[in-house]
């Protein structure tokens, strides 16, 4: 052998070894894209029902009932529940609001209307079941 023939051997030895993993990533990229060529759906391919999925709908203020209570403005989306709560006396309906719209407790609500906090619990329950009754519920 050549003084110089082991070194040669390590650089081709080196040098298959670069090309061999080069062509091993080449495949495994290669690879890569055809599953995802494979996952990938054109939308103009998508049925109607999957497309709906994928639908926003903007809501605008015009579609919702707006209260008023305590300078805070409470917008209802559901006409049901709107009718039935601007159906309410002032008092009951601005109690109800406070409570399950602005998240007051029946405390606060007594502080801020200056009420007792037992009359606030009583009229917010018997309102619930008025409600209930004006929105076409069974009485329990």
């Amino acid at each position: 052998m050549k003084p110089h023939s082991h070194e040669e051997h390590i650089q081709h030895s080196f040098d298959a070894f670069c090309k061999k993993v080069l062509r091993n990533e080449a495949r495994d990229y290669q690879d890569a894209l055809a599953r995802k060529r494979n996952r990938e759906v054109y939308f103009s391919e998508l049925p109607i029902e999957v497309l709906e999925q994928f639908a926003v709908r903007d809501t605008y203020f015009t579609d919702s009932r707006t209260f008023e209570v305590i300078g805070h403005s409470v917008c209802i989306d559901d006409e049901t529940l709107a009718e039935a709560i601007s159906a309410l006396p002032v008092d009951r309906r601005d109690i109800i609001l406070l409570s399950y719209f602005l998240d007051m407790s029946d405390a606060e609500i007594a502080n801020v209307l200056n009420m007792v906090r037992r009359s606030v619990a009583y009229r917010r329950t018997s309102t619930l079941k008025l409600l209930k009754n004006l929105m076409g519920g069974e009485n329990r």
